[in-house]
This record gives C-alpha cells, structure tokens and sequence, in this order.
C-alpha cells in the first residue's frame, strides 16, 4: 500500500492541479502559477517514481534549485511500455489506460490512483471548446465503444463521461454504436431520426470509425438538428482506409449536416491525463489544424535530439507538459511533430523511422541502474 505521507502529498498536488481546472471553468484568474505547480511535481515525482528519480539524477538536475517546468526533463512515451511511471503502490491504481499500439511489443499503461484530476481536465476543457453553447440535457452519440466495454481505453473513458455530463441523467439507448467490435450503422441511422430537431446533438467519434460510417452510409445524409456538432480524434492505425483529414472533414460535415467548422478535431494520449482541441467552434478567428492548450498544460516544440525547444515556426517533437499528470509524470516527450505557431500548434504526424534520438537517449537513463560512485 502507498504510505499515508506520500498519499497526503499526492492528494494536495491533486487538489491544487484541480483548482486550476476549477479556475479556468468559473473564468477565475489562475490559483498559482504554471512554473510553481510543475517545479512541485517535479520534486514530487523525482522521489515517487524511481525511474523519473534516475533520469533527474542523469540529467544532474538541481531539484532544490529548480524554478521553471522547463528545467525538468521529460519521460519519452516509449517509457510507459517498459517500465512503471506511477508514484504509489501498484495495488492503489483505480484505473490503468492502456495505449492501442504495439510498438516495442508492449502496450503503453498509465496507472491513476486518483481518476477525478483526468476527468476535471477532460470534462472542463472539453465542454468549452465542443459544447460551449449548449444546455443539458443533450443527446450525445458514441460511434465507439462504452466505458464498460473498453475499460483501459482512455478515449472510452472520455467519452463515456462527456456523454453522462451532457446527458445529465441515463442515457438512452443506443447510445455507443460500437458494441463488440462491430459497427451499428442502422442504430446510429434510426437514432438520428429520433432526435428533437429542436435540440443541438453531439457526436464523438474516432476518424477510422467515422470512414467507416461513412462509406457505409455511401453518401447517405443522416442530419443532425441544427447548432449539433462532430469531434473526430486519432488516427487510422490500419483500421481503415486513410483518407485525408480535410477530406474527411468535408464528407463528415455533408453526411450529419453540420457546418464544417463544427467539426472539431481533439488531440489527446493514453500517458497525458489533458487533452487539446481545434477553437473553430468558440473562436472565428482559429482554424483547422491548430490545436489550443488548456492553461494547465503546456506543449514546446523541441529539437529531437538535444530536446532544446525551438523556435516558434519551426518543427520540432512535443514535449507536453501535463500538470494534472500528478502521479506519473507531468512533463511527457512523445514522437508527435508539431510547430508552435500563433493561436496554439500545429499537429503534423509522427517522426518518421526509429525513435529520435533524444527520446533514446532520456528512455536509456530512465531504465538504466544507477551508477554506483567508486572514490571515498
């Protein structure tokens, strides 16, 4: 069991990471500031999570003197396959996500002893940027999985929290067309009849579940009652057939009847406990493909092989610095290449080949025993 001291200091880090989120929510000015929290978690983690401990140690980070989040390193996602990112005993882990690849031969797994941080996160941020504007009750369809169903999914978490919050009450069914791996076109078709066509809907869907609806459909248009909108996230993973993100957009928007600006792309990973979304819903000034952060969180791009951030404009991986990752690791190093520009970043696919070589370098001292010191 995880001791009560580092439980108590668990549970303040999460109450502080959730007073930001409440902040943002009540349009209140930020508790704290983004560097007091992160130097805090970093100390935290350096202790709890002994490979995080290790990779400090590597990277001979002053924790004592540390002042800003940047000057903490970040765990490469590939960490999460090979080696336990959690600060508590295995036995308190109340949900563990797990990542839908195989790369390595091993899925990704994010232990949470405390869920609420992630779902404060995911449910405050989420809601401004797809249902700002909409009262509940609302009818929410998943074109995936339940919760129940997919247990170590994130996005099913998600998901299935965003439709109990909108809902506000049971849902009705069908409400997830995902159900044993198999996709209920007819189900999602009759229920979109059904809807109040006073009432805005939202749908949540996955691109590879929206390719197949819609080429299931062959150019069926099922519309949604006006002012409804469409989240679409992740990629394909050879689950269908790729087709372009405008492109899929554009069908997406004719085949439930919504603007194509209410079509809303979301960013988000099984080792992140935040997600990032497209303003095209809330701003007219934002567009496509640039993805605005959550004021708890924090995305850099950085060189991939000295991890030094780079310049606004130009194209380097992601370091995500995540302040409700309380109890893994809050600053993450991912494979995803982005660039900083105005308004958020761009998101623009994975480095291509081998991992860069910073993150090799970062997983290397991260797994590596501690060197043992042979002077007096």
């Amino acid at each position: 069991m995880t001791s009560p001291g580092r439980r108590s200091e668990s549970e303040a880090l999460h109450a502080r990471a959730r007073s930001m989120v409440r902040a943002f929510e009540l349009g209140a000015a930020m508790p704290e500031s983004f560097d007091t929290l992160a130097v805090d978690l970093a100390r935290f983690q350096a202790k709890a999570v002994p490979g995080y401990g290790r990779l400090c140690a590597a990277r001979g980070v002053d924790l004592a003197r540390m002042v800003r989040a940047g000057d903490a390193p970040a765990v490469p996602t590939d960490a999460f396959k090979l080696a336990h990112v959690f600060a508590f005993d295995a036995v308190d882990a109340t949900v563990t996500f797990r990542t839908s690849g195989t790369t390595l031969g091993a899925r990704g797994k994010h232990f949470m002893r405390d869920v609420r941080t992630y779902d404060a996160a995911a449910l405050v941020f989420g809601r401004a940027m797809l249902a700002r504007g909409l009262t509940p009750p609302v009818s929410v369809m998943v074109i995936g999985p339940s919760a129940d169903e997919a247990p170590d999914s994130s996005l099913a978490h998600m998901c299935t929290e965003f439709a109990r919050v909108l809902a506000r009450g049971p849902l009705p069914p069908p409400t997830y067309f995902v159900r044993e791996g198999l996709l209920d076109v007819g189900g999602l078709r009759a229920r979109v009849a059904a809807l109040d066509p006073a009432t805005p809907a939202v749908v949540l869907a996955t691109s590879f579940a929206l390719v197949h609806v819609l080429d299931a459909l062959g150019g069926e248009r099922i519309a949604l009652p006006a002012g409804s909108r469409v989240m679409q996230t992740g990629g394909f993973k050879g689950k269908s057939r790729e087709i372009a993100v405008d492109e899929l957009r554009r069908d997406a928007a004719q085949t439930f009847g919504v603007p194509e600006r209410a079509v809303v792309c979301e960013y988000g990973m099984t080792e992140l406990s935040s997600q990032f979304w497209e303003a095209t819903l809330v701003d007219d000034d934002a567009r496509h493909g640039v993805y605005v952060a959550p004021p708890w969180t924090r995305v850099v791009a950085v060189d991939p092989e000295t991890l030094a951030p780079v310049v606004d404009g130009v194209v380097g991986i992601a370091r995500i610095e995540d302040l409700a990752n309380v109890d893994s690791a809050f600053a993450v190093l991912t494979q995803d290449r982005v660039k900083n520009v105005a308004g958020g970043f761009e998101l623009l696919g994975r480095a291509p080949g081998a991992p860069p070589r910073g993150c090799s370098i970062a997983l290397d001292e991260m797994l590596s025993s501690p060197r043992v010191s042979r002077e007096p």
